[in-house]
């Protein structure tokens, strides 16, 4: 994070090194992102934000249909019995669950409303929809045939959370979830693998978030899951993102459900399942990964807008020039292609003063600026600044010039933006050999991720969650190296990775 020792005026105030958490939430304000609702732990998400994940939305679901899924939609509610099917999946979700009991709402005899019929069997908002989409598999699946099975839902997702914040942990958040079926368990180990590959690209050359692939441990899997991948990116406070889940659930829920086909052979069998996911939580990574202390900073290729151009008129009987001018720049730019679309343009008309007009696009995140007054005109130029370099760093360039080079500048931004965040996540990985360094990383010094070797033991894994609030990110998907428990000396198949975590 950038040091406060400077006095410089920023337009975010407290400044990350001030009061990070406050920061976070006024960057987003700043941006008009989103903004708390009056539903409990929810969040109205404006056009901005909302704009953002479209662009998340599309991208993926493009990917994903090109690896063979196709879409579809299942309720909102789901059966209380079809949770209790699966032992460890309603353990793992019970005190999240927002329960529906009632239908139909009557007047008392105190003139308030209060519900009236019982529901047999309660309904539970979706929390994720493995048992739902589990039932209507087995009655999809009778053959091989029919195999596999390849579906996605883009949805809302309902978590009672005790402690929420926006993006981040919402009671009520957007995301997918995809769902497969398998003939086999290295078909389903494959897609689950595949999906995981597919987030990772994704973070990397869309987001410029670099994460790390790895698998959860026994304690973080996903409830019912045989075992649960993950990638994990690092904040600018240093903590833990985890920004995407893939699971092979092995025939967890195939026995459950009564998931069974007939073979080539005529043998009866339980298919196996996959589900993976990513959520609105995408947003307040690419915020953490990479804005600063005038507002968000936005990866060109997720932008909502690309460019937007500012008139500056100052004298009106020019107004008329200078608007037609930057329309005639606004179309040119519409016909130029940027990551498979054309580039996305706004004119600024509002009647307010230019500084404070820029400033409002610097908070928004938009990659470039054209300032456009009588001199631009005039000059057949643009007076351009960029949202990864300084506000007071631009340049005047020939229309024509910016026009030819408007693709490499925004692929440039996005290069720029990925490797300073590459940069801050390997300067703040540190290899750990012994239990007192261990700790001190944690307690005395800034933080960021730990690595080190561990035995598999899931009580030492508790007690350094208990002392430390640090928990095991993953274990890297890399080459294992043997070594030696730092907190018991017994051997180690493999060091992972310990940190701090939202």
């Amino acid at each position: 994070m950038q040091s406060n020792n400077t006095k410089q005026k920023t337009a975010i105030s407290p400044t990350r090194a001030d009061n990070y958490p406050e920061w976070y939430q006024q960057v987003i304000k700043a941006a008009e992102l989103a903004e708390v609702s009056p539903v409990r732990g929810c969040m109205i998400i404006k056009p901005w934000g909302y704009a953002l994940w479209e662009n998340i939305q599309r991208i993926l679901d493009e990917q994903f249909k090109a690896t063979g899924h196709k879409n579809l939609y299942f309720p909102l509610f789901i059966p209380m019995s079809f949770l209790q099917k699966e032992a460890e999946h309603i353990k793992g979700f019970a005190k999240e669950c927002a329960v529906v009991t009632h239908h139909r709402l009557v007047t008392n005899a105190e003139g308030r409303l209060e519900p009236a019929s019982p529901l047999e069997d309660p309904y539970i908002i979706r929390p994720t929809s493995e048992t739902i989409i589990g039932e209507a598999f087995s009655r999809w699946i009778q053959s091989y045939r029919d195999l596999p099975l390849l579906v996605n839902q883009w949805a809302n997702i309902v978590r009672w959370e005790l402690r929420t914040r926006l993006f981040l942990r919402t009671t009520e958040f957007l995301w997918q979830e995809g769902h497969t079926a398998h003939a086999t368990a290295q078909e389903a180990q494959a897609e689950t693998m595949q999906m995981l590959d597919i987030y990772a690209r994704f973070a990397d050359e869309y987001m410029a978030m670099p994460v790390i692939k790895g698998e959860k441990t026994a304690s973080e899997r996903f409830p019912g899951a045989v075992n649960t991948y993950c990638i994990e990116a690092m904040m600018q406070d240093k903590k833990a993102l985890q920004a995407g889940t893939s699971h092979f659930l092995g025939q967890t829920f195939s026995k459950a459900f009564n998931i069974k086909f007939l073979n080539a052979q005529s043998q009866e069998d339980y298919t196996w399942t996959t589900s993976w996911g990513v959520s609105t939580r995408l947003i307040g990574g690419l915020i953490m990964t990479h804005s600063d202390d005038n507002g968000l900073v936005l990866p060109p290729k997720l932008a909502p807008t690309h460019v937007v151009i500012l008139p500056i008129i100052h004298k009106e009987e020019l107004r008329g020039e200078i608007m037609a001018y930057c329309q005639q720049l606004a179309e040119a730019l519409r016909r130029v292609l940027y990551a498979g679309r054309a580039v996305q343009v706004e004119i600024d008309q509002r009647d307010m003063a230019g500084g404070e007009k820029a400033w409002s696009w610097v908070k928004k995140g938009v990659p470039l600026r054209l300032e456009i007054g009588n001199k631009e005109y005039q000059n057949h130029a643009v007076f351009l600044g960029r949202r990864d370099k300084e506000y007071k760093d631009r340049v005047s360039l020939k229309k024509e010039e910016f026009l030819a080079n408007v693709v490499t500048l925004l692929d440039d931004i996005q290069q720029c933006l990925w490797q300073r965040a590459q940069l801050f996540q390997q300067n703040n990985i540190v290899t750990i050999n012994n239990k007192a360094d261990f700790y001190d990383f944690f307690t005395q010094g800034e933080g960021g991720f730990a690595k080190a070797h561990w035995n598999g033991d899931a009580g030492v894994e508790a007690q350094v969650k208990s002392d430390l609030g640090v928990t095991i990110r993953c274990i890297p998907l890399e080459a294992p190296a043997a070594g030696k428990c730092i907190f018991t000396g017994e051997a180690s198949s493999q060091a992972v990775l310990f940190a701090k975590a939202y």
